[in-house]
């Protein structure tokens, strides 16, 4: 048997939140989260600096996914298409992990003032990465911006919607939630004239 398991960081992270919506994240403590993984603390500090790490993990590579996404969208795509085309690439990057998290990770940001704070933080890092990558590709800067709040607002509610506990069936990718979200969006935008 492997002295580290694979699924060390994955498990740390569903301890935590399991943890957090039971006793709250301010009561929770980094030897609490270990233990409930049935790993050490120093494991833990293998894969996260402290505790609020573990509901961060992921934003740095979706926001990458997000950016590249744009990045690699034809020439010819507008604006709003090649913002499709980077949530393609950030939703088609979430696993059947990261869907079975969303009910645990919602209940916990809800919970706490902090974390919605910093729920709201990642909102806007990833509105910068979208902008970023359209101001790039020479799109004007108030354009960038309301596009990437638009991509922004379309994952977010396709991922709520992905995620809702509600579901009776398997929900299969997240894409076509994301796709949904972002066509509600744009259509409501284009009412807006």
């Amino acid at each position: 048997m492997p002295r580290w398991k694979p699924d060390a960081g994955q498990r740390l992270a569903v301890a935590a939140l399991d943890l957090f919506t039971e006793q709250g994240y301010d009561e929770t403590t980094v030897a609490q989260i270990a233990e409930r993984a049935g790993l050490t603390r120093s494991t833990f500090f293998r894969h996260f600096g402290d505790k609020h790490e573990i509901l961060a993990a992921g934003q740095e590579m979706l926001s990458t996914l997000l950016a590249e996404g744009i990045a690699d969208a034809p020439d010819s795509a507008s604006p709003l298409d090649t913002v499709a085309l980077g949530l393609d690439r950030a939703s088609g990057a979430m696993t059947e992990f990261n869907r079975n998290l969303g009910p645990r990770l919602h209940a916990a940001i809800e919970a706490n003032e902090e974390l919605r704070s910093r729920s709201a933080m990642k909102s806007v890092a990833m509105a910068a990465a979208i902008s970023n990558a359209l101001l790039a590709r020479g799109v004007p800067p108030a354009a960038a911006q309301v596009a990437a709040e638009l991509g922004v607002l379309a994952f977010g509610a396709g991922y709520r919607a992905w995620t809702a506990p509600s579901r009776d069936a398997d929900p299969g990718e997240l894409t076509p939630y994301t796709h949904a979200a972002f066509s509600d969006l744009r259509e409501a935008a284009a009412a807006l004239r």
